[in-house]
């Protein structure tokens, strides 16, 4: 059994150690906003906040997760960067096909926490793990340039 907060809420886990978080937020908890995308941590479709950290959860076994707190998609708009982020994400338009936003989203999130007013080469390499094959790049720099400035204003 293994016990994590996820956004905000405890949960009892009784799956493997192994299995990856991903699969068990997913198909045991029914949070479906985080994506499968390639399974071995490339494309940044599954990116998840374990401990604040941004996690690529189809390879994060559950047991490095027991006992921590994890926030997903679907708890990121309790966070005010979060929503911001969200906000900025519906202003410019970001979203093309989308499959892979919800992982730009949480990765982009984790940024603007560490680094409130980034420039183009801190976005550029912190967002480098999330793949977007739609190639929306320019619009996720607007917006998160956009969620800095009124993150900043408040």
């Amino acid at each position: 059994m293994h016990s994590i907060t996820l956004n905000g809420q405890a949960y009892e886990l009784d799956v493997p150690g192994e299995m990856p978080l991903l699969w068990a937020i997913r198909d045991i908890l029914g949070f479906t906003g985080t994506k499968f995308g390639c399974g071995i941590s490339q494309c940044g479709a599954c990116t998840m906040h374990l401990e604040g950290m941004p996690i690529r959860s189809c390879s994060t076994p559950v047991s490095a997760a027991a006992g921590k707190n994890v926030t997903t998609i679907e708890g990121i708009d309790d966070d005010p960067v979060g929503r911001q982020v969200q906000q900025a994400w519906m202003d410019v338009g970001v979203a093309q096909c989308g499959y892979c936003q919800c992982g730009q989203v949480m990765s982009a999130t984790a940024l603007l926490q560490r680094i409130p007013s980034p420039d183009d080469e801190d976005i550029d390499g912190f967002m480098s793990g999330n793949i977007c094959r739609c190639g929306t790049y320019n619009r996720i720099r607007t917006a998160i340039h956009q969620a800095a400035a009124k993150i900043e204003e408040e």
